[in-house]
């Protein structure tokens, strides 16, 4: 494989991934940010003890049980259920 093929298949893998992310709920939103940014952290630092894959996938982990947390928190402080809408009165 050529570094120019190698290079589309990964633009290409970026893309449908970014694209898979367009209807999340809030929670999924912030679950999967946590997971990406624990995995970063994670594969950098595990890069420094000698194991990158194993550093990121206990960072993911860790980052998506983070991210979960706090939308849970967040939600426990705003009430549960959608925002209303408008100004609408119910008799």
């Amino acid at each position: 494989m050529t570094l120019g093929s190698m290079r589309f298949a990964l633009l290409l893998l970026v893309a449908l991934g970014v694209s898979a992310c367009g209807n999340l709920s809030q929670t999924q939103q912030r679950t999967a940010t946590g997971a990406l940014g624990g995995a970063a952290v994670g594969g950098v630092l595990g890069s420094f003890a000698g194991d990158a894959g194993l550093g990121a996938l206990l960072g993911a982990g860790a980052g998506g049980a983070g991210g979960y947390l706090y939308d849970q928190s967040q939600q426990s402080q705003r009430g549960y259920g959608p925002p209303p809408r408008g100004n609408r009165r119910y008799r």
